[in-house]
Order: structure tokens, then C-alpha cells, then sequence
């Protein structure tokens, strides 16, 4: 598991293996849960389900696209970031955040 951000900023991503494909578990904030998820495979465009009223898909998405070209296989990431009353600052910090464990993939 990799981590990225501090105290109810701080997000989190964690990797399994189902035979040759990958899955990718996002959480953190203050209440990790399911918001969205992303389905990628090699040499098609992405495919998101948002559930109503999140927009996790929005993070989820480049985790999805950048394993799957990188480990050119199928790859779904799954998961959500929630804090309680969260302002734009705190939105684009986890924004943020998330975007560093990308880096990381």
C-alpha cells in the first residue's frame, strides 16, 4: 500500500492481483467508501461508473489508464476519498494527493 497527504488529507492505494489482471483500492479522508469505478484494458478508452452525488471516478480514472499502460493489462480502480463539509482547498488537496500515488504506480 502505497500513501500520500497528512491526518484527514492523507489517501491511500493498495494493489491486488486477480491472475494477470490488477485491481486498485483507493480510501482515505476522513471515510474511505465506494464511490466509483474505472475499468481499463489495454488499447480501448476507459470505461467509469460514478455513482450519483461523487465524483471519486474523477481520481480513479489516470490510476486505471496509467497501470494499465504500464503493466499492459486490464486494470479496475475502485474507491473513494470523503471529507466531512470539504471546501475546494481540501477537494484539490486530495485531488492532489491522489495524483502523487499515481506517480507511484
Amino acid at each position: 500500500m502505497i500513501t500520500s497527504g497528512k491526518g484527514k488529507y492523507k489517501v491511500w492505494l493498495k494493489r491486488e492481483k486477480i491472475g494477470d489482471d490488477l485491481v486498485f483500492f483507493l480510501g482515505g479522508g476522513e471515510r474511505s467508501h465506494i464511490g466509483g469505478v474505472v475499468i481499463c484494458e489495454p488499447g480501448k478508452p476507459a470505461q467509469a461508473i460514478r455513482l450519483i452525488g461523487h465524483y471519486d471516478d474523477i481520481v480513479l480514472k489516470p490510476i486505471a489508464e496509467i497501470a494499465c499502460s504500464k503493466y499492459k493489462t486490464k486494470v479496475v480502480a475502485i474507491g473513494g476519498v470523503h471529507v466531512d463539509h470539504a471546501t475546494k482547498q481540501e477537494i484539490d488537496l486530495l485531488i492532489e494527493n491522489s495524483k502523487k500515488l499515481v506517480e507511484r504506480i
